[in-house]
């Protein structure tokens, strides 16, 4: 199946790149999402003609992935859970936990954009775990996690 991608694809393509994907990838994913069109004469035509306005709406979200990142930058996130005497936590501490206490530190962060390679955090200490804000901007955040009394 030949697409257009309407927008940067992480390990595909450019915004105007003509790929060549697996039906299924690009029937359930790429065309469902916005991310790309049918590569026919029509819609090839129609992107010409649109190219630079989603060339610049792509410039603006990445400048704004750009700030956000500046502001994330060397940041330090303190939480706080009940552990067992050897600092175990009761439970994890996950995507979700994660991105609240960075909203409430005032941090637009979306659940989405937490990665946690390694899975829930389940001990007291210290863990970097990136935050992916654009396909282009990631940043890496340490996460403290101290015993309740």
């Amino acid at each position: 199946m030949e697409l257009i991608l309407l927008q940067k694809v992480a390990n595909l393509g450019n915004i105007g790149d003509r790929v060549k994907v697996k039906s299924g990838y690009g029937r359930n994913f790429l065309l469902p999402t916005g991310r790309a069109t049918l590569a026919t004469t029509k819609n090839v035509a129609k992107f010409e003609a649109m190219r630079a306005e989603l060339e610049s709406k792509a410039a603006a979200e990445l400048a704004s992935a750009e700030s956000r990142a500046a502001g994330l930058k060397d940041f330090r996130l303190e939480l706080s859970a009940k552990a067992g005497a050897e600092g175990k936590l009761f439970g994890s501490i996950g995507t979700a936990d994660i991105a609240e206490a960075l909203v409430k530190a005032g941090h637009a962060i979306e659940r989405a954009e937490v990665r946690m390679p390694e899975g829930p955090i389940r001990v007291v200490g210290e863990t970097v775990l990136t935050v992916h804000l654009h396909t282009d901007v990631n940043v890496d955040i340490t996460v403290v996690v101290n015993a309740e009394a």
